[in-house]
């Protein structure tokens, strides 16, 4: 019912901004926890960010003072500010949202492609 849809991704030179978005819909109600993971090639998938409804915040300490992550509590939306993005950062980056009310299977989007390249 809960469908995500992400926009924002693209190439971008190494040291530049990218933002990420994401919106939610298919629920009226507000989503306990929106944010973004990531995942490379031959990787594992690893989180990114998260905030919760209540404004609490996880960040991987790869992104820490990087990235910076925001919700829209009353639209269900969450974005991913980028700023000094370096080659490692390359990856497919999926909105994630979690709800008590869904026990403990989260929704993702269909992922964007992040490349930061030269």
């Amino acid at each position: 019912q809960v469908h995500l849809v992400e926009s924002g991704g693209g190439l971008v030179q190494p040291g530049g901004s990218l933002r990420l978005s994401c919106a939610a819909s298919g629920t009226m109600f507000s989503i306990d926890a929106m944010g973004w993971y990531r995942q490379a090639p031959g990787n594992e998938r690893e989180l990114v960010a998260v905030i919760t409804r209540s404004g609490w915040i996880t960040y991987a300490d790869a992104v820490k003072g990087r990235f910076t992550i925001s919700r829209d509590n009353a639209k269900n939306a969450v974005d991913l500010q980028m700023h000094s993005l370096k080659p490692e950062d390359t990856a497919v980056y999926y909105c994630y949202a979690q709800n008590p009310d869904w026990g403990q299977q989260p929704r993702w989007g269909q992922g964007t492609q992040v490349t930061v390249s030269s």
